[in-house]
């Protein structure tokens, strides 16, 4: 749980008074601030939080997360306003992803489907037969016929994840997220030692050698679940710490205990950056002014928007 100062109550307070007056929704992904997610209309994953901004009726969605996620919000809502408090919310997988390189791939491989995680930009959306999550894409890849090569892009860890789990072959895009490839195995083993009992749980885009030690795999919501579920009372998290604060909620005599990343930090966990570039000022600036606004082509949108409506179907 996060601990209010009186500056960020009194910029909920007015966010959520500019909210009302311009029929507006934000929505937050679990990596955000404790303050943002608390503010939120709604906090999710990148599948549950595509699902929301597919069906909202508010004239405003307000994305507080990173630039890949609110042009999907834009993709799915192409007459709707759609704003990031901050436009430099990158993402380093996404940009790990270039579109003149990927399109050059696939021109060498032109009979493959093409499925991409929806961590990627709107141009190598585009580009796909089908757009997956981590939640979803065991289910997008057993989809595919059997005959039929894949390419899957942007992130290698999650392709290698998923080539183990269907047992299908992909030529995997070179892509990684700088947070789950920053967990240092060293420090997780341990933590480990210092709590046999503990379940290790991790996000598919983390290293091979963290998920070979883990014992649960999944997204985002799928380890909130797992740990509300578990009879087991002591975690080792191994992903991005913004999901603690929502976990600790759902579990508040569970102990949640961050994997620390490799390099020496303040908060001995692994942070995304991009993710905290939002803040309850910047928010409350973008309702306001109605800016940083995501602003795409009509054709790109539509072209986008085909293989996140297949997955939607799936």
């Amino acid at each position: 749980m996060s601990v209010l100062t009186e500056n960020n109550i009194s910029l909920q307070n007015e966010i959520s008074i500019l909210k009302k007056a311009k029929n507006a929704v934000i929505l937050a992904h679990y990596y955000q601030e404790p303050e943002i997610q608390e503010i939120a209309d709604f906090v999710g994953d990148s599948l549950e939080l595509a699902k929301k901004a597919a069906t909202t009726n508010a004239d405003i969605i307000v994305f507080a997360g990173v630039h890949f996620m609110a042009e999907t919000a834009k993709i799915l809502n192409p007459s709707k306003k759609v704003l990031l408090p901050d436009i430099n919310a990158g993402c380093s997988l996404a940009e790990s992803c270039p579109p003149e390189a990927f399109q050059e791939l696939k021109e060498q491989y032109p009979n493959h489907a093409v499925v991409t995680y929806i961590n990627c930009s709107a141009e190598i959306k585009a580009m796909s037969d089908v757009v997956c999550t981590s939640s979803n894409a065991e289910r997008v890849i057993n989809s595919i016929a059997l005959d039929k090569s894949i390419i899957f892009a942007p992130d290698k860890n999650l392709g290698r994840y998923l080539i183990e789990k269907t047992g299908r072959e992909m030529l995997l895009w070179d892509g990684a997220c700088i947070v789950h490839e920053a967990f240092s195995i060293d420090k997780l083993l341990e933590l480990y030692a210092k709590y046999p009992l503990a379940k290790i749980i991790a996000h598919p885009e983390s290293e091979e050698h963290i998920l070979k030690i883990s014992n649960y795999i999944g997204s985002t919501s799928g380890m909130l679940n797992f740990v509300k579920s578990s009879q087991q009372d002591t975690f080792i998290v191994a992903t991005e710490a913004g999901i603690l604060h929502q976990m600790q909620m759902d579990v508040p005599n569970k102990t949640l205990i961050p994997v620390p990343a490799k390099e020496d930090n303040s908060c001995a966990c692994s942070e995304c950056a991009f993710m905290k570039m939002n803040t309850l000022q910047k928010l409350k600036a973008c309702l306001k002014d109605e800016s940083p606004e995501i602003i795409l082509k009509e054709r790109l949108m539509k072209a986008a928007h085909r293989p996140i409506k297949r997955m939607m179907e799936l």
